[in-house]
């Protein structure tokens, strides 16, 4: 049964300290948080990725028609 709102954790201080930690080393201490931080690389690494592909398809295609002329 909880205490209404009351963390011993926070009171002790530790989660002060998980903070000041995870704020200092630039990764979060929690499963979620550092899925977050994964899932934010990872989708604009992917939109780099698609952006470049689309380039290169582009330069390819009109190199080959070129060629053709």
């Amino acid at each position: 049964m909880g205490l209404g709102g009351f963390s011993w954790k926070r009171a002790v201080g530790i989660t002060r300290i998980k903070s000041n930690i995870s704020r200092s080393i630039g990764i979060p201490l929690t499963k979620s948080g550092r899925q977050r931080k994964v899932g934010k690389a990872v989708g604009c690494g992917c939109m780099i990725f698609l952006i470049a592909c689309t380039t290169i398809g582009i330069g390819v295609a009109v190199g080959a028609v070129l060629l053709w002329a």
